[in-house]
């Protein structure tokens, strides 16, 4: 019987379609082995039958004993069995009550009684297959939790899904690691966010794989855009040393390196920052300047040291003697560092010496000696030093206690006495060369007054 003949017997008769028995729409040429009632329904009822695979979305409509009970657009009610239902979180099971629309997955096209059998849980996993197979093709950084290792590698979560980072494609694992290394630094992954690229999706084998050496770049990237859009000139933030340079120090601050200019590492001149920081230290800096276009992020250290020049007119008086160390020998002159940690100008005109010898020819960096303050200004954060007004008396005295103390110095063990390689940081202001010679002019007319 064709559908012509059937639509005419349909038209003929009062019996509703639901209730139509099977033999009255066989023919000789459709034996009963092979007639499906889904696809009757859906041939002649618009009834979509559903198949294994098949995605759809369904309407809660209740429960019964196995489980929720929903409408997917077909004949018969699907059903959730509660098994599917307890592999979801709590938040998941919360949003599905009567009414609600859900995505499904049909696990059977129908179980004895014809009813289609359905999961929630694998219709999102399905939905996390589609935007894994979508971002591997689009090449796509994701950000996502490490769950947990093992030797191989570790595992991350990917929504419903379980991704896997082998240990060749982890940052900052080299190969000839130890066994127990490897895993105390898997272990201490555990939890952290981390940049990835899929570089693998295989549904049927169930493998969804990672790399983090192939999201290495645009992760830094992101990183420290995040890191600079939350900074603020004037805070103070925690970073650790990367790296140590002559022109200053590297800091990265969780994402983001900023820089401590060798200015800013003291209040004083710092000859090599290696003698104030190593890498891997955690400290405190300043935030001084973020400059997004160029991306730099400058730092000082200082700003949060006290300024050694608010107590200068506490600590010193012009005509009072004082001890300071060279740091700097110039053609004009050396520049002193005193006790408080600021440094004074020692002129040419002020040293003991012939007028034919250069200062490089009196004094050398590391030497200590007697001086006399022969100007202070605050303001300019300035000293004038001078040897030359130091009185006789004055040197025996000083030479005298020198030579006790590196008596008493040489009977102490040399572990307990500071070692000469390892000088202090200078704290007081950095002159430049320029500014030492403008210094150094001012002093001249000054000092020959003084002098007379």
């Amino acid at each position: 019987m064709d559908s012509e003949t059937l639509t005419q017997q349909e038209q003929d008769t009062p019996t509703e379609p639901a209730e139509l028995s099977v033999e009255t729409v066989m023919t000789e040429e459709e034996p009963e082995r092979n007639f499906n009632f889904g696809e009757y329904l859906a041939q002649e009822y618009g009834y979509a039958a559903p198949k294994y695979g098949d995605i759809r979305m369904g309407i809660v409509v209740g429960e019964n004993e196995h489980g929720l009970i929903l409408d997917i657009g077909f004949k018969r009610d699907g059903i959730v069995p509660y098994e599917d239902l307890e592999r979801l979180d709590e938040e998941a099971r919360a949003e599905i009550r009567v009414g609600a629309e859900v995505p499904v997955f049909v696990v059977r096209p129908e179980d004895k009684d014809g009813h289609p059998i359905l999961s929630i849980y694998q219709a999102r996993m399905h939905k996390d297959w589609v935007r894994a197979e979508q971002m591997m093709q689009a090449d796509e950084l994701y950000e996502g939790e490490v769950a947990g290792y093992n030797k191989g590698g570790l595992i991350v979560k990917f929504g419903k899904l379980r991704g896997f980072v082998p240990i060749s494609q982890i940052t900052d694992m080299p190969r000839r690691m130890r066994e127990d290394q490897r895993r105390k630094r898997l272990e201490a992954m555990v939890g952290k966010r981390i940049g990835l690229k899929i570089i693998e999706v295989d549904r049927p084998r169930r493998r969804l794989i990672f790399s983090q050496r192939k999201a290495q770049r645009e992760w830094q990237e992101l990183q420290r855009k995040r890191v600079m859009a939350g900074l603020v000139p004037g805070e103070v933030r925690r970073g650790k040393v990367t790296s140590i340079t002559d022109f200053g120090v590297f800091i990265d601050l969780g994402g983001a390196d900023g820089l401590i200019h060798v200015s800013e590492l003291s209040w004083g001149r710092v000859e090599d920052p290696h003698q104030l920081l190593k890498v891997g230290d955690e400290i405190d800096v300043y935030v001084l300047e973020v400059d997004e276009k160029q991306k730099r992020i400058a730092l000082s250290l200082k700003k949060l040291q006290p300024d050694p020049w608010t107590l200068v007119s506490e600590r010193y008086r012009e005509g009072q003697l004082v001890e300071g160390r060279v740091t700097r020998v110039l053609d004009f002159g050396a520049f002193i560092e005193l006790d408080l940690g600021v440094e004074g100008l020692l002129h040419a005109n002020e040293m003991i010496g012939t007028p034919e010898l250069s200062p490089r020819d009196l004094v050398h960096p590391g030497d200590r000696l007697p001086v006399k303050i022969i100007r202070i200004d605050d303001r300019r954060r300035r000293l004038a030093l001078s040897a030359r007004q130091v009185r006789k008396g004055e040197w025996e005295r000083w030479v005298a206690e020198q030579q006790r103390a590196q008596a008493m110095a040489e009977r102490v063990p040399p572990k307990e006495h500071p070692s000469a390689s390892e000088p202090a940081a200078l704290a007081g202001e950095d002159y430049s060369e320029e500014a030492a010679a403008e210094i150094a002019e001012e002093m001249v007319e000054e000092s020959t007054v003084l002098n007379e």
